[in-house]
């Protein structure tokens, strides 16, 4: 019965025609499954317009741009349904091109790594466990276990050793702070304890009777909001008794040094005179390097100033010698104008009174002359 039937499908088979026996499954014009083109890889790169070795990213944007432009359902002129499956056929040869080509690489790789691998030394096993134990692999490695235990055990008998050290050494320090800040406390309250001492003694004397503001309450705050009451009283009372902040006492000193070296540049420009000869010239510069020199002396303490000045407005800003030159050479040609201006006054008056006084007036001279 089995060879009966054996027959039977066989001659069976022989009748399917050769052609209809791969049979793909057919969708319209597209396949579905079974169906393995026999393009050329060159002519499906050249389809899609590209060139072997190209990536990924490439393949698929070649491919959306055409099948924008051959897709039936586009709605573009350019619209082909032969071509699109050219298209689409290509895409998938390409693909699995570069799929195949990506593999051998890794598969080749593997092999020169596994190639690497076996012409390794065979003794090199006998090259871990840092070196430590003897013996076959197994009594070696009991071996490097043990010694990894009693390892770990120094490094925790050593990490509470430190432990213990620090704590040591910072319950010392504390004590020593709390040794200085009792000290410190002491000294604090036995000077306020002499302090007020000395006031009581001094108020049972008198010494306090003769003050100005004696039997008048003290205002309490400022005019400013902005100001500590505490600190603008104790201020106000500094001021009232002679005494003043340092930064009021820097500014004054600032403003007082600005002044005397403006007036001595002027000074010194007015001695020189005119004309201006080289000989004088090089004194000219003499004085302005002298000058430069102590303007910026003068700006270091304007930068001590503004460390300590407790209003942001009350700062003051850097001096410029080459300014400050400027303005003396200007104030000097001002001072010329008018000394001209009044030598001509001068003159004219002496005319006016020989016209009106004659030989009066040069008498007068004379004697004057003679009286010096």
């Amino acid at each position: 019965l089995t060879n009966h039937l054996r027959h039977h499908l066989t001659a069976h088979q022989a009748m399917i025609p050769r052609i209809l026996k791969p049979f793909p499954y057919m969708c319209g014009s597209r396949m579905l499954s079974g169906y393995k083109p026999k393009s050329n890889v060159k002519d499906s790169y050249k389809i899609l317009e590209l060139e072997e070795g190209c990536s990924l990213d490439d393949i698929r944007n070649s491919y959306r741009n055409l099948a924008k432009k051959y897709h039936p359902d586009s709605g573009s002129s350019t619209a082909d349904p032969e071509a699109f499956i050219k298209v689409e056929d290509a895409y998938r040869v390409v693909l699995s091109d570069v799929a195949n080509k990506k593999k051998s690489k890794e598969n080749k790789e593997e092999e020169e790594e596994d190639q690497f691998k076996t012409k390794a030394p065979q003794h090199r096993h006998y090259l871990s466990f840092e070196g430590v134990g003897f013996g076959t692999p197994s009594q070696r490695e009991k071996q490097y276990m043990q010694f990894r235990v009693d390892r770990a055990t120094e490094q925790v008998l050593e990490y509470r050793k430190q432990k213990l050290e620090s704590q040591y050494v910072a319950t010392d320090l504390m004590r020593a702070k709390d040794v200085r800040e009792s000290k410190k406390v002491k000294i604090t309250q036995a000077v306020e304890r002499l302090v007020e001492d000395l006031i009581q003694e001094s108020m049972a004397k008198g010494d306090f009777d003769n003050l100005s503001g004696k039997g008048k309450p003290l205002q309490k705050f400022s005019d400013c909001p902005h100001i500590d009451p505490m600190t603008h009283n104790l201020n106000r009372i500094l001021i009232d008794n002679g005494y003043q902040p340092e930064w009021i006492l820097m500014q004054k000193e600032i403003r007082e040094t600005i002044e005397r070296l403006r007036k001595g540049l002027v000074a010194s420009r007015s001695k020189l005179g005119e004309p201006m000869t080289p000989y004088r010239q090089k004194q000219w510069n003499r004085i302005c390097e002298q000058f430069m020199e102590d303007i910026r002396k003068l700006n270091k303490r304007i930068d001590s100033f503004n460390l300590v000045v407790p209003i942001l407005s009350r700062q003051m800003v850097h001096f410029s010698a080459d300014k400050e030159i400027l303005r003396a050479q200007k104030t000097y040609k001002a001072l010329m104008e008018n000394k001209e201006a009044s030598d001509s006054d001068t003159k004219e008056e002496e005319q006016e009174n020989v016209k009106r006084f004659g030989w009066k007036s040069s008498l007068f001279k004379w004697l004057n002359l003679t009286l010096k």
